[in-house]
C-alpha cells in the first residue's frame, strides 16, 4: 500500500480490481474489439465466431454471457425461426472501447518486445 492513500482504493471490490475482474479471460477484451472494430458494434453469434480464430463455439457463448451479465454488451433475440439472436455493445461496452483500444495499440507498437517474451506454460503461442 502506498503511504497516504485511502485504504478504500485498495480494497478487495475497489474499482481497479473490479475492471481487471472483467479482463480474467483473453476473449473479453478481443470480443469487445472484434465487435467495436470488425461488426460496427453489433453482430450474430455466428458472425462473431468466425471473426475470432482460435476461439471455442463454447468459449464464445460463455464470454457472450458474462459480458452480458456484466452490462457490457445486450443479447437481442429475434421472433424467427429459427431465432436469430445477436448482440451489440451498451453504453458502459462502448466506453471501454476507449480503454482496450489503447492496450492494443501498445500492443502493436510494441510487438516486437512482446515477441521476445517467452510463451507462459499455458499459452498457445509457440
Amino acid at each position: 500500500m502506498k503511504p497516504g492513500s485511502p485504504d478504500e482504493q485498495w480494497l478487495e471490490d475497489c474499482a481497479p480490481r473490479r475492471v481487471l475482474e472483467l479482463f480474467a479471460t483473453k476473449w473479453t477484451s478481443m470480443i469487445l474489439h472484434a465487435l467495436h472494430v470488425r461488426h460496427e458494434g453489433h453482430a450474430r453469434s455466428g458472425v462473431l465466431l468466425r471473426s475470432l480464430p482460435g476461439i471455442s463455439q463454447k468459449m464464445l457463448t460463455q464470454t457472450l454471457r458474462e459480458l452480458e451479465a456484466s452490462a457490457l454488451v445486450h443479447r437481442h433475440v429475434h421472433d424467427t425461426v429459427p431465432p436469430e439472436v445477436d448482440y451489440s455493445l451498451t453504453p458502459l461496452g462502448q466506453r471501454m472501447i476507449e480503454p482496450i483500444e489503447l492496450v492494443y495499440e501498445w500492443a502493436r507498437s510494441n510487438a516486437s518486445a512482446l515477441d521476445e517474451l517467452k510463451p507462459r506454460r499455458t499459452s498457445r503461442r509457440r
